[in-house]
């Protein structure tokens, strides 16, 4: 991408973590991907356009074993990718304060990451796939899931994701393990998650039940749901558009 700068971070395998970062004051933009997801989408250069007009910071970067990341994507876990963001997010905390935008699992991610850094004042979550394989594993018919346990792995061929990129059973266990971690007291950063009506991928009634949840355990906090009309990709020139429109909004 133009006018951009390439970074690389060693994750705790001495693997490379790469991305890119736009130099900017003000603000800072974070973008965290979907599950299997490249950096450089729709989103992500639409975002990076936004904040090269507003001269704010702008960062993306390739999980460990995908796109231009090292590793084998069977080597790696929801943790060692959660440990890939918490890395790029550590780069970013001496600059100016951090938006993360986050997309399906990146949402997720992001989430935490917003529980963890203090720098970190603002989250915009897409479609954002809260405990993605606890669910997953739930929709499954039990003798699928008990084989999945028994063999480690997804092995199905009629599997047409996961026949490429087959999932140990370990995501399962550490998705449920992080979403055990809902029930701590939040701290406040002022969320604002977006989903689309038609996404049968990460349905919306999702968004809608973690944010009840998160007014129970605190009536204050600055959470905003809004639906619209799109799919699990919101990718429609309006839908993107949209999109860009609830990043640029700082708070």
């Amino acid at each position: 991408m133009d006018h951009t700068t390439r970074f690389e971070l060693s994750g705790s395998d001495s693997k490379r973590i790469v991305g890119d970062r736009i130099p900017g004051k003000g603000r800072q933009l974070l973008f965290i991907t979907g599950f299997l997801s490249k950096r450089w989408g729709n989103k992500s250069k639409a975002l990076a356009d936004l904040c090269r007009g507003r001269n704010w910071g702008f960062c993306c970067f390739d999980f460990r074993g995908i796109g231009d990341s090292e590793g084998v994507f069977t080597d790696y876990t929801l943790c060692d990718w959660l440990e890939d963001a918490r890395c790029v997010t550590k780069m970013l905390i001496d600059g100016p304060p951090i938006t993360i935008v986050g997309s399906s699992l990146g949402g997720w991610l992001a989430w935490i990451l917003g529980q963890e850094f203090p720098r970190v004042k603002q989250l915009v979550l897409l479609a954002p796939a809260f405990n993605i394989m606890g669910k997953r594993a739930e929709e499954i018919s039990p003798a699928r899931r008990q084989q999945w346990k028994e063999t480690g792995r997804i092995p199905w061929e009629d599997d047409i994701l996961h026949r490429d990129f087959p999932l140990s059973w370990q995501w399962v266990e550490e998705s449920e393990a992080l979403w055990a971690r809902r029930f701590e007291p939040p701290r406040r950063v002022p969320t604002r998650i977006l989903h689309g009506l038609q996404d049968d991928v990460i349905l919306p009634k999702g968004s809608w039940e973690f944010t009840e949840h998160v007014i129970t355990q605190d009536p204050q906090y600055p959470i905003e749901l809004l639906l619209k009309t799109g799919d699990h990709r919101f990718s429609s020139p309006a839908n993107l558009q949209t999109f860009v429109d609830l990043a640029s909004q700082i708070q």
